[in-house]
Parts: structure tokens; sequence; C-alpha cells
């Protein structure tokens, strides 16, 4: 057991295992049986029976070599005539006949001499639609193995009914190769082994010099990465076919080896938990040692590509977006697949609903991204505007103009669409990006990073957006200060409170999304029931939905705020009120007005006046977005000023604060902060200023040989 790594570890608990040959195993390229294969196959089941194992053996080269003999007897009876006329194939079910029984014999005689018992078991895939046959398959199965004796497996082609094995895909089993997963299964065996004609599975074909043996496979890694050479030159389905068993038995529970069966003692090697082969196994992603890239590696890539980008002309980049839309629309299917099963996942294992929600892409989410992607690309490129033009001196001209960033770090949950969006403006605005990905997106969030970095040229290179899927924590990458520039989070309060407190790097999000709608005295009621109930139950995971709302207690007396509550009750909200509104309303009182929900609930309080409206928001609420509804104009602007919000809005939902619905194109999110950017962050956010002077030979020379005028131009001149 000394060569055994970790994910060979499992071996030392298998007991019962199949083992599978091939046609190209147990005959020569000539068709003839290979003797000395088939003799040292015989001797290692022998020494595995000694040893203990519960050995099932499943066999193909039965029609290879009933082909082979009735071929030589064809040529023995036929006269010189018949030799001139065309060759008949000779029929497939006749030659199974015959192979199979020349088959049997020889494993007989081998075993016999090893003093083995075998025993022979021909099945068709009719057979396992009946339960009582499958039922006393394990009875038959369990007795022979109990006695020692190899039960072995084939499939009676001679009166199988199937027209076309390999290619009938309401099969039960389509070859030998399935078979033996399908036995391995049925038989709850510990390990499946695959012999084949070369050491394992290949990143191509294996005559290609460039291939590479892998020795674990890892379905995420390498299903769209192994091209397959041709079939067995005397099987049905070859690497093709071992691989699609061995799939569908690792991830049902049954670890597969394929390895050679032209080398010795190869499944001997493999039970001692030697690397050879390729394994198949349902936990193989935690084995397969792979060199991951460094966050820090991944940031000065993205550096470094970034400057690529800012190099190449508007149009340029603007192609860059356009492509990157095409290659949405066009891969919608397989992002939707593996969408699908980040949503299974997350609901098998208890999320919360509105974590759900905001994993979940929607039908018509893709177009809708791709469609942003498109607005943002049409619009005026952002790098290198010149903002202020100022003559400083005679000949010595200032220019104040737009810059990138430079690397971008965001940490998101959920919403694998905060990727596609973040993506985008990143090209556009010419930043790098790093990008780390909550663990229940994991499938969605691969997938739309491949699709979006292969639509990026190879001049720039896909490194200009990295995605990290090492093991490294969130606190690792914040402290990178030295190579990002901006950190952006997107997610719960507590992930964006975590992150503004553990890092040096400049933070651009908010906390928390309590959002308010007040309903003035004033306010026209049909108006106030439709933005109230939009603002809360559009998409109530969102920040930007209505977490408290606040009604003018003169519309108490008047019935309207019941109105209101049957309103949101009738839609399923569920209404928490304050001190005044829950003994007025009968609800229960809410824990803590500085709460958001994100779920079909809210708070409901009463105030006195506009301004106690403002003081409760300054109070309570969290400076996102904050709406009034009313039909006083002075009432409005009263609160439109004095609302300290990154948006505030007067009459229309706060649903609204969204960047591309303001004609963003998209945002990397939505900014709480004072400095910088602030509100739903477009490409202007993810934007700095840089300073350019033209001169004609000044100096300064202590200031004592220039003029100073600082006289501002106009930009167009």
């Amino acid at each position: 057991m000394a060569d055994m790594d970790g994910s060979r570890a499992f071996v030392k608990d298998v007991k019962r295992l199949v083992i599978k040959v091939g046609t190209a195993v147990v005959t020569r390229n000539d068709g003839r049986l290979a003797l000395g294969r088939f003799g040292a196959l015989c001797e290692q089941l022998k020494e595995l029976n000694s040893q203990g194992y519960e050995v099932i053996l499943v066999t193909s080269g039965a029609v290879g070599l009933g082909r082979q003999r009735l071929r030589y007897r064809k040529l023995v009876n036929s006269s010189f005539a018949d030799l001139q006329k065309p060759q008949v194939e000779l029929d497939g079910k006749a030659c199974a006949a015959v192979g199979q029984n020349s088959l049997m014999a020889l494993y007989d005689t081998l075993f016999n001499e090893l003093d083995v018992s075998s025993a022979q078991l021909l099945v068709t895939d009719s057979d396992f639609r009946d339960k009582d046959f499958r039922k006393q398959l394990n009875v038959t199965v369990r007795s022979l193995l109990s006695l020692k004796v190899i039960p072995i497996f084939n499939e009676n082609d001679a009166v199988s009914t199937r027209k076309a094995p390999y290619e009938d895909s309401s099969g039960i089993f389509w070859d030998n190769d399935s078979l033996a997963a399908l036995l391995a299964l049925e038989l709850k065996a510990d390990l499946l082994v695959l012999l084949s004609d070369v050491e394992g599975l290949y990143s191509g074909p294996p005559s290609d010099p460039k291939s590479k043996l892998i020795h674990t496979y890892v379905k995420e890694k390498h299903r769209h990465e192994i091209t397959f050479g041709d079939k067995s030159r005397v099987g049905r389905g070859g690497m093709t076919a071992k691989v699609k068993a061995a799939v569908n038995a690792a991830y049902a529970g049954i670890p597969v080896v394929i390895t050679s069966g032209y080398a010795a003692k190869n499944i001997i090697k493999v039970l001692q938990g030697q690397r050879i082969g390729t394994l198949f196994h349902q936990d193989a992603h935690f084995w397969e040692p792979t060199k991951e890239v460094s966050a820090r590696e991944m940031a000065v890539a993205a550096r470094e590509r970034s400057r690529r980008l800012q190099a190449l002309s508007s149009q340029e980049r603007k192609k860059i977006l356009l492509d990157i839309a095409d290659a949405l629309e066009a891969n919608e299917k397989l992002i939707t697949i593996e969408n699908e099963a980040d949503v299974a996942a997350a609901q098998e294992a208890g999320y919360e609903k509105s974590l759900i929600s905001r994993l979940a892409l929607k039908p018509g989410k893709i177009s809708n991204l791709a469609k942003s992607i498109r607005v943002l690309a049409n619009m005026e490129d952002p790098i290198g505007r010149i903002l202020k033009k100022t003559q400083l001196a005679d000949g010595l001209i200032l220019e104040k103009t737009s810059s990138p960033l430079g690397v971008l770090l965001i940490v998101f949950e959920s919403r694998p669409d905060a990727l596609v969006q973040i993506a985008s403006l990143a090209i556009r605005s010419g930043n790098g990006l790093l990008l780390k990905g909550g663990k229940e997106a994991k499938q969605s969030n691969a997938i739309l990073h491949k699709v979006i970095t292969e639509a990026i040229p190879d001049t720039i290179g896909g490194q200009v957006i990295g995605l990290v899927t090492s093991r490294e924590e969130i606190s690792d990458l914040l402290k990178l200060d030295d190579v990002i520039d901006l950190v952006i989070p997107r997610g719960s309060n507590k992930l964006v409170s975590q992150i503004k407190s553990s890092t040096k790097i400049p933070v651009l999000g908010h906390a928390d999304g309590i959002c308010h709608v007040y309903v003035d005295k004033s306010a026209d009621l049909d108006m106030a029931k439709r933005i109230v109930l939009d603002a809360k139950t559009d998409y109530p995971a969102a920040c930007n939905a209505m977490e408290t709302l606040l009604v003018h207690k003169d519309l108490v007396h008047i019935g309207a705020l019941n109105e209101l509550i049957v309103d949101l009750r009738v839609e399923g909200v569920n209404l928490y009120g304050g001190p005044r509104a829950s003994s007025l309303l009968n609800i229960p009182q809410a824990h803590s007005f500085h709460h958001e929900y994100n779920s079909m609930a809210c708070t409901v309080e009463i105030v006195d006046d506009v301004a106690a409206a403002i003081d409760h928001i300054h109070h309570h609420g969290s400076a996102h977005t904050d709406c009034i509804i009313t039909e006083d104009q002075e009432i409005a602007e009263v609160f439109l000023h004095q609302v300290d919000s990154a948006a505030v809005f007067h009459n229309a939902s706060t649903r609204f604060c969204d960047g591309a619905r303001f004609g963003l194109g998209a945002e990397v999110g939505i900014s709480t902060s004072r400095i910088h950017a602030r509100g739903p962050v477009g490409v202007e956010g993810l934007l700095t200023t840089k300073w350019i002077l033209k001169g004609s030979g000044q100096v300064v020379d202590g200031d004592k040989g220039v003029m100073y005028i600082h006289k501002d131009i106009p930009i167009d001149s």
C-alpha cells in the first residue's frame, strides 16, 4: 500500500469488484485470441480470488472469436470457384453463438489449470426489465461468490432483439461497458475496472503525442475538454462508451478505473492503490492535483491584461461587448442547465428562499443581460474623455481626463447575473477584474465566466477577468491592497459589513437596503397603492424593495391606511408594525425599524408629517432609496432635498433604482458611500481621473520663467 495516494485510498474498503475485459484485450490485431494476455488475466483473477476478493467478470470477444473461427471453416470448406465469388459478411448472431462457446471453453480450461471455478451467465437487455429476473440474478451471484466461483457475464448477442444495439437510446444497456456498469450497480460492487487497449483516458486521441493521460476524471473540468479518437477497432463504442459507462457508475456511487489490459497485474496494482489508469469517482473534484493560480497571480494578470484592453480603440472594445452578448444568447441553454443544477442543490441544502430567488436565472434573464450589454456597448466611450481643459501658461495646456481605476475585486453571493453585469462594465471601463462568487452559484459562475472569457480575443486574453475558485478565503483576497484598487461586495448585509471592516482597500457598496415609501396626506391613493405594491412585491429579494411603509396620520381617519394594508395582505405580504401601527392595526410589533426583510414582509408605521417621515428615515434607514408619494409639490421638494439618501424619488417606485433602468447599461452595485460613486454605479463609477500636461519646453525654475494665467478652455476646442 506504500504507493497509495489520497485519491486511491478508497480501495482499502473494496471487497466486491466487477472487471470488464474489452475485445481488443483478448484478441490480437488479426482477430485471433491473444493467449498471453488471456492467460495473464486469468492468473490475476486467480490471485484476487485467493485473497478473498469477490470477482465478477464481464467479457467481450465472443463475436470476434466466432467470426475468426467461422471464416477459417468457410475457407477450409470452399472450392476454388467459391473463392472467386464476392464474399458475404458473416451473420453477427451466428458469430456470437459460435464465439461464446469457444470463449467460455477457453476460460474454463485456463481456470481449471489454476484451480478456480467459473460460471457462465448470458443476459439480454430485456432481462433487466423483469423485477423477478433482477432479484434472482442477485441470489445466484451471491451464491456463486460464496462458493468462490467467478461469474462470467456476457451479453447474449446471439438472441438479442435490438437491431442497433449501440445506437438504441431506449435500452437499459448498449454494450458490455454499459452492462458492466449496470451489473456493478445491480450487484452492489465496490469497484468497477474497465480494461482497455490503452493506459486510460487521454485528453485527445492516444496516438496524438500532445494528448496527456488523465489520472483523475473531473466531470466539471474534463467533459468539455476531451477529444475522442476513433472507435475501437473491434468493439462497438471504444473509449467514448467506456467513459459514458464510467461516469454513470461513478456518479451513482461506484468508483471506476479505466486501465490497460495489456500490462501485467494492472488490476492488482489498482487494488494496491497505485495511481495507474484513469479514476472516476463522485468525489474526484476534491482529489485532482491541479495547479491553482493564486489570487495575487490573477490580480497581477488582470492588471497587465487591462492595460492591453485600454490600448484598444473604442470600436474594438465595443465589438468585444457585442461578441459577449451574442455568446451569452448562443449558450443560453447550457447556462440554464448549470444554473438549474445550482438552484436544485441550494434547495436541497435548505437555503433561504430569498437567496434561491437571487440565484435563479429566470426565463428571459439572459436575453435581458445581453440587451443591457448592447446598450452599454453603444454608449459613448468612457475612457480618455477630457473632463476639464486649462491653459496654465502660454503654451502649457492641462487636461483632466477619465481613466480606469485598475483592478476591481467583486465579492458576491447568489446572483450570477451580477457576474455578467460587472464583467461587461469592467471591459467597457478598461478595468481588470477579479471575481469571487459564492459556492451556491459555483456552476452558474463557472459557465458564465467561460462563455464571457472565450468571447474575449486572444490579444487581450481571458485573464483580464479572473474567477477565483480556489480555497482561498475572502480575508486573503482583502489583503491584496497593493494590486487591487476597489472592492465591490454584492450580497447580504453580513457579507458587506464584514468586508468593510476587514480591508484597507476602498469598498464601494451598501450594507443594507432599508428603503422607505412615505405616503403623504395629499397622495393620490390609487397611485399610492400601485407604487407601494410594486415597491414591495415586484422583486422582494432586491435591495431596492420597500422594507418600511410610512403613512401620514391623517390617512388613518379616512380609511386609506386600511386600504393599503388590505392590498398588501391580498398579495401575501406579512406585516409588522411600529409602536403606533402595531396597536392600531393589531399586527405584530417589528423587533427593529432597521431591518431588511428581503422577502414578502415589511414594517408599517404612522408618522405625523413629512418632517417626522424624514426624521424616521434618517434614524432608521440605510441611505439607499427612499420615496414620497404626494400631490403637494412643496412637500415633495422638502422631502427630495432633505432626505440624505443615494436615491430619492417622488411618485415613483423604489424599484427604479437600478443601473439598467437609469440608462447606465448595467451596474456593479448600488453605493451608499458619500465618497466616489453613489447610487447605482455604472461605468463612470469605475473610473478615476488622470492629469495630462502638454508643454513646449517649459521648466519651473522657481516659477521665475512662467506666467500663470489658469484660463479655462472649452473642452471641444
